[in-house]
């Protein structure tokens, strides 16, 4: 039998035990980097065996014990060997979360760390396990039970094996035990379980594309209704709802609580919003990003409109004063200069910046080609009055300019208003 080195374990760890199934459940022990005092007695352990089962153990040997420590512990009969899954004060805690009971519960012992010779026997025990459970589901069917031999566990001893089935009702197996215990030489205990369970013990990769939470971490299993799928709007479809054990998926309950959280700021998808061009129904809503989609027909996809949260209560304010908008995100009377433009990025418009640019190149041309962008400031304002009375003044300059002319030639004539000029040549003839 061929070992390798872990560096996280202790050396010696048999040949093929690394597999994911064998790992331990992630439990983050945050108390590893805190002193314990002298005066706190927590012997308590936590150790996991063949994929989710747990048991809790006492180190009454006072050994020095660490997560993935191979341990020899006590059984009923025999010893068997699992893994160091938590230690330290964390391990009352785990206890009570998971309800253990030491009344009825009895804490056995732990014996020793595991050695080579009983890691190996554990390697040959756990090698029968599959042939044992494919032999057992043909027995179980020779005998006629309505069962399904599930998964097998054999002690690392050898001496008792643990027979998981899934059956709908109760089932008479007393039989298929005497028939085990005389073809095997085992002691049999059996023990159902259910199809979340069974998915947990065999594994595999999620739709997530990790490795499914049910043998990786969770050890409580809490019932999934539909009405969760309701609350997030997702779709009602069995394909994409159920998981590998063909149940509702355990992760739909992650996030029921967030959403239920922001569904109390969205108003009520059963109000219709009531416009001059008709009727809005909710179709489907964004709760995160607070934006409603509302459909003029109440069963198809008609005229869709998006607009937030906050419009929408807007909107049904002025429909409980009797006042109704053009439409839910337009309203003729409220309507602001830059509102077309908002729309138009909301609904991602690629021409939103054509007008603009238009608007931009037609004043460049009219300042002479210099660009101002201070269109609607008071300086622009001061700027265009200056301009303007300029002008004004240029053109009374240009009305008046002709008639100056022609006051200063009088003058330099001697001439005055009323009087005709006559030419200098008929004024100098002297009478004969």
């Amino acid at each position: 039998m061929k070992y390798k080195i872990d560096t996280d374990s202790p050396p010696l760890q048999p040949q093929g035990t690394e597999h994911t199934h064998e790992q331990p459940l992630s439990s983050y022990d945050w108390l590893c980097g805190i002193p314990e005092s002298p005066f706190d007695d927590n012997r308590l352990v936590e150790v996991q065996f063949k994929n989710t089962r747990k048991g809790y153990y006492i180190n009454s040997e006072g050994l020095e014990l660490h997560k993935g420590d191979w341990v020899t512990v006590e059984a009923s009969p025999g010893h068997d060997i699992g893994r160091v899954s938590l230690t330290g004060k964390l391990v009352p805690l785990a206890m009570k979360h998971h309800r253990f009971n030491t009344e009825r519960n009895e804490i056995r012992k732990i014996y020793r760390l595991a050695r080579p010779y009983d890691l190996e026997r554990m390697a040959e025990a756990k090698s029968r396990e599959h042939e044992t459970m494919i032999e057992t589901r043909q027995i179980a069917a020779n005998l006629g039970l309505e069962m399904k031999i599930g998964d097998v566990e054999y002690q690392a001893d050898g001496s008792k094996a643990i027979f998981y089935y899934i059956a709908d009702g109760r089932v008479d197996f007393r039989q298929l035990i005497r028939v085990l215990a005389d073809t095997f030489h085992i002691r049999v205990e059996m023990k159902q379980i259910g199809a979340r369970q069974e998915a947990g013990r065999i594994g595999g990769i999620g739709p997530c594309g990790r490795q499914l939470c049910c043998s990786a971490w969770m050890t409580n299993f809490v019932s999934v209704n539909t009405s969760a799928a309701r609350i997030q709007d997702l779709s009602l479809n069995p394909q994409k709802l159920t998981g590998q054990c063909a149940k509702l998926k355990c992760c739909m309950n992650y996030e029921v609580d967030s959403y239920l959280d922001a569904q109390k700021k969205m108003p009520s998808p059963e109000i219709v919003l009531r416009t001059r061009n008709g009727e809005y129904y909710h179709f489907k809503s964004d709760f995160f990003h607070r934006t409603i989609t509302y459909s003029t027909d109440k069963s198809k996809p008609v005229n869709l409109v998006t607009i937030s949260a906050k419009r929408a209560f807007d909107v049904i304010i002025m429909n409980k004063r009797g006042e109704e908008p053009d439409t839910p995100d337009y309203d003729s009377k409220d309507q602001k200069p830059n509102s077309r433009r908002e729309a138009d990025i909301l609904n991602e418009s690629l021409t939103r910046f054509d007008g603009n640019r238009d608007k931009l190149r037609n004043g460049r041309k009219k300042r002479g080609g210099r660009y101002d962008d201070r269109q609607n400031t008071d300086v622009a304002a001061e700027e265009r009055a200056t301009s303007n009375s300029e002008e004004r003044g240029t053109r009374s300059e240009k009305s008046r300019s002709p008639r100056r002319h022609m006051d200063s030639s009088r003058r330099r004539n001697g001439s005055t208003r009323g009087e005709t000029h006559m030419p200098k040549a008929e004024s100098a003839q002297e009478p004969q």
